[in-house]
């Protein structure tokens, strides 16, 4: 194939399918795969079966530099566990070479700096996946903030609700290790405060947080059963961790109440802006539904996006929907019908609904618009500014890194922004 971009894939878990996926489809006329490197051989191995035809040349993380040297790929796609992003990262901007990394760009303020220092240097391009600013009910936020309809906005009041599949599911991988993923303040967060840091178009300053671990881990009163994971239930999950467990020992199925967990499961921040702008922001990870509800209060009214997911979880079920690339079963909505409601309210008038386009697809229909940036860069206008290089996702981080660290000092954390 020519005339196409050529990409390497950093870390070949579940995540990196969406984007293997596109370059086999509907991008396969402007953007390939050419080369993988992954810790472990079976995940490779099921990646060029969904590939077929000859096998890509594959590499194991310490030949990384080698496979760039040898393969020369136009870009690489990292996907691989948190911690290492900045490695990998910092090693093709040095040489020229494209990133589209998965958020978070990392895990904390040191490999932050890093990162942007090798990206003010670099030629290349570097994007950070926020999928979630294409969702067109954040998009719309984002549109009715530039058209100035609640004047300057002052406040934000976000609260996350992870349910006990999506939730729980932080707990059973590597993520449940803070030194690996940089916690739910940064693995989840990033997506939120991106989009608050997006919406306001100001910077984050100061973060003082609260915290801690209370229904995962040892100890409590639960239904343990409901939360146990039988990765032969699917077959995707069989092959990328049951299959592959024998040459790490890499478990996809821990307890979620065992010992070793280092995240938090219920968190709170407050975050001033340098505007001004204040963030009140929580999340959970253990809520009997999904969803998502954020005002924003400014000098002239109010914005107000209620989000529910999924409205609830059957009970014992964990192994039919866990994988949110998955579409949960059919259950009663109840008193809480999944769906969006966007309100606007301005000063002295009576509130209105905003219409939403209905999107389907992953993360409220933002993959695939995603993609469409990643893959065609251009090729569509964005007055929204959707596209995130590497200050967005540094500063995304920077907030989740003040977050843990105002949790393991107490008070407030300044946030120390590397020079652009």
């Amino acid at each position: 194939m020519t005339g196409t971009t050529r990409y390497a894939f950093v870390g070949t878990g579940h995540r990196a399918q969406l984007y293997f996926d596109a370059l086999l489809g509907p991008y396969a006329d402007v953007a390939e795969p050419v080369a993988l490197c992954d810790t472990n051989p079976t995940r490779m191995a099921y990646y060029q079966r969904l590939r077929g035809g000859e096998p890509l040349p594959t590499f194991a993380p310490e030949e990384y530099l080698a496979m760039l040297d040898r393969v020369r790929p136009d870009g690489v796609v990292v996907t691989s566990v948190d911690d290492t992003h900045a490695d990998y990262v910092v090693a093709a901007l040095e040489r020229g070479v494209d990133v589209i990394v998965e958020k978070p760009l990392t895990v904390d303020e040191p490999s932050c700096a890093r990162i942007a220092d090798a990206a003010r240097r670099s030629t290349a391009r570097l994007v950070v996946t926020f999928n979630y600013r294409y969702s067109p009910r954040n998009s719309a936020v984002k549109a009715l903030l530039l058209d100035g309809v609640i004047g300057t906005p002052t406040a934000v009041h976000f609260e996350w609700v992870l349910d006990t599949v999506h939730g729980a599911d932080y707990f059973r991988r590597w993520h449940r290790d803070k030194a690996r993923s940089g916690g739910l303040f940064v693995h989840k967060a990033t997506h939120h405060f991106d989009l608050v840091n997006w919406w306001l178009a100001d910077r984050p300053s100061v973060v003082t947080a609260h915290g801690g671990l209370r229904f995962y881990g040892p100890g409590g009163d639960h239904d343990t059963d409901a939360f146990v994971l039988d990765l032969s239930a699917d077959v995707r999950l069989h092959a990328l961790y049951a299959d592959a467990a024998r040459h790490d020992g890499y478990r996809r199925d821990q307890d979620v109440f065992s010992p070793g967990i280092t995240i938090e499961d219920t968190m709170a921040a407050l975050v001033r802006y340098e505007s001004g702008a204040l963030l009140t922001y929580s999340l959970t990870a253990y809520g009997p539904w999904e969803g998502y509800r954020v005002s924003i209060t400014g000098t002239r009214g109010r914005i107000e996006l209620a989000v529910c997911e999924r409205s609830s979880v059957p009970s014992g079920r964990a192994s039919d929907v866990v994988g949110w690339h998955r579409d949960a079963p059919d259950l009663p909505e109840g008193a809480r019908p999944v769906g969006t409601r966007l309100l606007l309210q301005r000063h002295w008038e009576a509130a209105e609904e905003v219409p939403v386009d209905a999107a389907a697809g992953t993360h409220g229909g933002g993959d695939a618009r995603l993609l469409d940036d990643l893959f065609r860069p251009g090729a569509a206008p964005d007055p929204l500014g959707r596209a995130a290089d590497y200050r967005d996702g540094v500063l995304s981080v920077l907030v989740g890194a003040a977050a843990n660290a105002s949790l393991a000092r107490g008070g407030a954390s300044v946030l120390v922004v590397p020079p652009w």
